[in-house]
């Protein structure tokens, strides 16, 4: 790929990407709602109860972001925290009633927020993006070694030798 290309294409989903953000927040600041803390309600409405440091992962949000996440919704009513039965160590995080309502507001919002990003774009367009962002999500994916050239890479940028996937 030459220069002129890649500038194109890193540019333009850096711009969607921070357009994408903004327009969120905007939607979400009428429900007392941060980027990133509408993803924390969608996951608990979706898994149920979950351990902390499992939101983390699933999030892809280092933890100190998911407690102070959980920190403010719980502070709101909208999510309860308690020690694991298993690990004291552990915290599951679940949402309250009140989450619960705000989650489904969420997913209101999200849908209208899908609709209004795709708007323009033929059907069958649309119904590859989720498949198409995925795999850009995971080249760009720093927790996993990365192919460059056809080679792996580990994360510091040393190249393994050994077969890629799939060879």
């Amino acid at each position: 790929m030459d220069f002129d290309q890649a500038d194109a294409l890193n540019q333009a989903i850096r711009l969607l990407s921070l357009r994408h953000r903004a327009r969120a927040a905007a939607l979400l600041a009428p429900l007392g709602l941060h980027p990133g803390q509408e993803a924390l309600l969608l996951e608990l409405a979706r898994t149920g109860p979950t351990i902390q440091a499992q939101l983390s992962e699933a999030l892809g949000c280092e933890p100190p972001s998911v407690t102070l996440m959980t920190r403010k919704l719980e502070a709101g009513g909208h999510i309860r925290r308690r020690p694991a039965p298993s690990d004291k160590r552990a915290t599951v995080v679940e949402l309250t009633d009140s989450g619960k309502a705000l989650a489904d507001q969420v997913k209101e919002l999200w849908c209208a927020l899908a609709e209004e990003t795709v708007t323009g774009l033929p059907a069958d367009t649309v119904a590859e993006l989720p498949g198409l962002l995925t795999t850009l999500t995971a080249n760009v994916d720093t927790r996993r070694p990365r192919h460059l050239h056809g080679r792996r890479h580990d994360l510091a940028g040393h190249v393994d030798q050994g077969p890629l996937a799939g060879d």
